[in-house]
């Protein structure tokens, strides 16, 4: 089996050393989660393991066989059509089988030996390297990750740069090589690909190593976490939920140790320094000699987070924030959506999903009056403010410097400024860079910093967490999570959206569908939506084998005892099936998914307790089909937690 070995890896670019002494291993089979924040150095290491950076140090082993395939951020590409673009992964392919045709001609003429034992030659290694369903698989992905047919026959050269990212990972998954390097993946990617692409990598036969600063596919694709922190790496084994959970029972643990340690240190210099020139001074000389030889425990430094602090309350407004009426907006004679209707109520933490093309910025334009709708009525709430975030940034100057564009904008003093700013993660001097040298990522927290400061109390959101790394977005989630007001927002986080809203809104086929709840609550609604509509499906009668079996003397419907009984053999046959596969399971794989089921168990608990605060709120009582709504996923969790439990309680039998 194949596998990258990584000992001792160092890189340093002047005096700034991105990561020291760094060892880890990656077998064929590994889903492995790459973290940290942005400019630890995550991508150069990246580049380092495929031979694009030289590091200072270390060595990087590989079996010669294995095959890598990597997607990076940025990619050049040729002049032909986006099928010739794929096509050209299968050029060895395509040679072998031009050289297969030749041969078939040749032996058409000639049965000699010598050449049919070269044609079978060619043919097996066609046939191992997929020769015969190659087109099959460049449909598979292109289709998966949203190319049509249509898209075969245009130019790369016309396709935007979010298409440009998917052209470079379909390239990168057709040849389904070893190992898998992906550098932020999802970029680009609406929740309907993330979904296939989760799927496809969480049943991919090779090693997998992506950096991702998405939290929701971290936890679904990946099963062991490597952290770039501080030039160190650190493994965690599980998924991002777990390794979470472990990183702050360590911290906790060395936070202990260490305060004990330093109360030891305390009482032991206290000592010495009574004693040092009595009658006690040769025990005096004896505990600092252990003092000497102590190992301090040194706490790591902290990493920046955000510093709980509470905006100042918006103004109120009208309690129906935004009402769209029976709305259609078009351009030219392309319809975009009609007949849309929607209520925003003063206080709801609303999320709008839908595909890319969806229409989901033009809803949010509407909403906005940059655009005026073909039809219906878009009507804004009695003091009503609204505030905007786009993903261009348009409201920052440039030229200032971070302090200033927060102290000349809003009046506020040096120190208020500064607490705002550390609030968002701007730190020391960091305050004096100018908004020009930050990166997009920096820039989109000042803006976000910018907007709360306004006053708004109605908050309209684009895309807001694009370029954030995971403090910086878990910064911005609790930023929103404290606001008094009302916000809707486009994102396609799901991990985002499953902590801040409380109603999701579904943009699809010019339809708008309202789901009273979470992201997680949205899905699972979805998911009875089409097993009801799947259920259904199979009981209607289809063409005329079907009609001709309606018209057949019924079958007699087994008996409810016998519907039990069948369902009491399956429930045995899976126990015993999941007795078995425990008892061969080692005692270290044993209690690593008992970690993994405590940290789940406690997830699910927080999201039990948020839906029981939800459904005590006044304003929610007051509205049956929220209330409704909140209860159905209460009992929902709490089956969910029930099975948990059971899980759980099997594992540590």
């Amino acid at each position: 089996m194949g596998k990258m070995k990584v000992m001792g890896l160092s890189k340093s670019f002047g005096i700034h050393e991105l990561f020291h002494d760094v060892s880890f291993e990656v077998a064929r089979g590994d889903k492995v989660g790459f973290v940290g924040a942005n400019g630890t150095g995550k991508t150069t290491l990246m580049r380092c393991l495929l031979g694009d950076e030289e590091p200072d140090a270390g060595t990087i082993q590989w079996d010669s066989a294995d095959t890598i395939g990597y997607v990076e951020q940025r990619a050049e590409f040729g002049d032909g059509t986006l099928y010739d673009e794929f096509r050209h992964a299968f050029d060895d392919i395509l040679a072998l089988g031009e050289q297969k045709k030749q041969l078939e001609q040749q032996i058409g003429k000639s049965q000699d030996a010598e050449l049919l034992a070269q044609y079978g030659k060619v043919v097996e290694r066609f046939e191992q390297l997929g020769g015969y369903d190659y087109e099959s698989r460049i449909r598979r992905i292109a289709f998966g990750l949203g190319f049509t047919e249509e898209d075969f026959k245009q130019s790369v050269q016309h396709f935007s740069g979010g298409q440009r990212t998917r052209i470079c990972l379909a390239r990168a998954l057709l040849r389904e090589p070893d190992f898998l390097f992906l550098d932020e993946p999802t970029n680009h990617l609406d929740i309907r690909m993330i979904e296939w692409l989760e799927e496809f990598l969480a049943s991919y036969p090779g090693g997998v190593l992506l950096i991702s600063h998405d939290r929701f596919f971290l936890d679904r694709v990946v099963t062991r976490i490597l952290e770039l922190d501080h030039q160190e790496i650190t493994t965690y084994e599980g998924n991002y939920t777990y390794f979470m959970k472990v990183k702050t029972e360590r911290r906790q643990a060395l936070q202990s140790a260490y305060e004990k340690q330093q109360e030891q240190i305390r009482r032991t210099e206290e000592y010495i320094r009574r004693y040092r020139a009595g009658i006690k001074a040769k025990q005096a000389r004896g505990r600092q000699s252990q003092l000497n030889r102590l190992e301090r425990i040194v706490l790591p430094p902290e990493t920046a987070a955000f510093n709980y602090f509470v905006f100042h309350a918006p103004a109120e407004c009208a309690q129906r924030v935004a009402e769209l009426e029976d709305v259609a907006v078009r351009f030219g004679e392309h319809e975009i959506f009609a007949h849309l209707n929607l209520l925003i109520r003063r206080g709801d933490g609303v999320s709008l999903v839908g595909p890319n093309g969806a229409g989901k910025t033009t809803l949010l334009r509407a909403i906005l009056g940059e655009l005026e709708a073909a039809a219906g009525r878009v009507k804004i709430g009695s003091r009503v403010k609204i505030g905007y975030f786009s993903q261009q940034h348009e409201g920052l100057h440039l030229e200032n410097t971070v302090l200033d564009e927060i102290v000349y904008e809003f009046g506020t003093s040096e120190e208020q400024a500064r607490k705002y700013l550390g609030a968002f993660l701007f730190h020391g001097d960091d305050v004096y860079r100018t908004i020009g040298e930050l990166s997009g990522g920096e820039q989109s927290r000042v803006a976000f910093l910018k907007l709360m400061l306004t006053g708004a109390n109605f908050l309209i959101l684009d895309e807001p967490t694009n370029h954030l790394d995971i403090p910086a977005k878990e910064a911005v989630e609790e930023a929103l999570m404290a606001f008094p007001g009302t916000f809707l927002v486009v994102s396609h986080d799901r991990y985002f959206l499953d902590k801040i809203s409380n109603c999701t809104l579904e943009l699809v086929d010019g339809k708008l569908t309202e789901y009273n709840g979470n992201y997680s609550y949205y899905r699972m609604k979805k998911a009875m939506e089409e097993q009801e509509a799947a259920e259904a499906q199979e009981k209607q009668p289809v063409g005329q084998a079907a009609k001709a079996a309606a018209q057949r003397e019924p079958e007699a419907e087994p008996s409810d005892e016998a519907r039990q009984e069948k369902m009491r053999q399956a429930q045995e046959r899976r126990e015993l099936a999941e007795r078995s596969q425990l008892r061969n399971m080692s005692e270290e794989k044993r209690q690593e998914l008992l970690d993994r089921a405590e940290a789940e168990i406690a997830m699910a608990e927080a999201e039990l307790k948020g839906l029981e605060h939800q459904m005590n709120q006044p304003e929610v009582q007051m509205d049956p089909e929220r209330s409704r709504s909140i209860a159905e996923a209460y009992a929902a969790k709490e089956t969910e937690l029930r099975a948990r439990y059971e899980k759980w309680e099997k594992l540590a039998e």
